[in-house]
């Protein structure tokens, strides 16, 4: 099961999540952060970094 990044992302600026993540599989889209499904291990650990609890399994 993959993770996935909702729409509380949304204009976020804290990039916690990111800097925890062993795989790099955050990437920046237009207006929020994105998790590659194909890149991520489902460890789990950026969603308790998440300050706005947007990071949630799919």
């Amino acid at each position: 099961m993959t993770y996935i990044v909702s729409d509380n992302c949304i204009g976020c600026k804290y990039t916690d999540c990111v800097e925890v993540c062993p795989v790099d599989c955050f990437y920046e889209g237009e207006n929020m952060l994105v998790i590659h499904p194909d890149e991520c291990i489902d460890c789990g650990v950026c969603e308790p970094e998440c300050p706005a609890d947007a990071i949630r399994p799919d």
